[in-house]
């Protein structure tokens, strides 16, 4: 695929447009046949592929979890057993370590988190032109397989960490505990008057720091594997430019590769512990 009709560019743009569903400017609703069409459809358009791929991982997870729950055993345990045990032990440590509240709430959260982006990453690995060629075989013009190189799945999940975020901080602060961490910190007075005189600076700069969070947590996430996603889209175009280019291209992916499967599981792990970090600050005053 990618060199026998595409130039460079729009190798690129073709890899990096995801399968959209929307509005068409005729007002009539389907599948969008180029980048332009995906972008006419604005706000409301579905990003089919991510949809598909974030359902298929979150589900093969949940399956192989249950067949791994299904065969726990007392005695000897077999290799996926060990494996699932060492995995709860290091999430159960992380959380340990960076949440000080109680709530049975946080620790299946982050094994979920973490599993559930990192085979999201994973999907970084598959060679770039393997599956969009297979679905173009079956007339899908696009087909983007890491659901986390797409801003609105990482926003998606971003914004509901900050969505529990609100929900205990109100619940445990109660609306005036909340309402106070926002209006009356960083700056304080004794003197009431100079107090009320800092609730809207204290407001706007807690706010801000408030909503940067989320837009962080989605962006460090976002802008990590869609980088990591465009190197592999730039190598795979050597292997069209002759020979050598290819070899050189060749060794390039290999190492890269490698040095991805750090990347795609830290991006994870750190997802998980600010969404550990993040909960820990709702259920306590600072």
């Amino acid at each position: 695929m990618a060199g026998d009709t595409l130039t460079s560019s729009e190798y690129i743009k073709h890899h990096l447009t995801n399968l959209t569903f929307g509005q068409h400017s005729d007002g009539t609703w389907g599948l969008a046949h180029s980048a332009a069409e995906a972008k006419e459809m604005g706000f409301w358009a579905i990003h089919v592929d991510t949809m598909f791929w974030s359902i298929l991982l979150g589900g093969l997870f949940i399956y192989f979890g249950k067949k791994i729950a299904d065969r726990v055993t007392a005695g000897v345990p077999g290799g996926m057993q060990n494996f699932a045990e060492w995995l709860v032990e290091f999430i159960d440590d992380s959380v340990r370590g960076s949440f000080s509240g109680r709530n049975p709430l946080v620790a299946p959260l982050a094994l979920t988190i973490f599993i559930w982006i990192f085979l999201q990453n994973l999907m970084d690995l598959v060679p770039v032109d393997v599956i969009p060629y297979l679905a173009g075989a079956i007339g899908i013009h696009f087909m983007k397989v890491v659901p986390s190189t797409d801003p609105n799945a990482t926003f998606g999940m971003a914004i509901g960490v900050f969505m529990l975020t609100l929900y205990y901080s109100i619940k445990i602060k109660g609306v005036g505990g909340f309402m106070g961490e926002l209006t009356l910190q960083p700056f304080s007075s004794d003197n009431p008057i100079v107090k009320l005189l800092f609730i809207p600076i204290n407001f706007v700069l807690e706010f801000v720091s408030l909503i940067a969070k989320p837009i962080s947590l989605a962006l460090r996430l976002f802008g990590n594997m869609y980088a990591g996603e465009m190197i592999f889209i730039l190598i795979a175009i050597m292997y069209n430019a002759g020979v050598v280019l290819g070899l050189f291209g060749g060794v390039l992916q290999l190492g890269w590769a490698i040095f991805h499967i750090l990347i795609i599981t830290l991006q994870a792990f750190i997802f998980m512990t600010l969404t550990i970090v993040y909960l820990d600050m709702a259920h306590n005053d600072h």
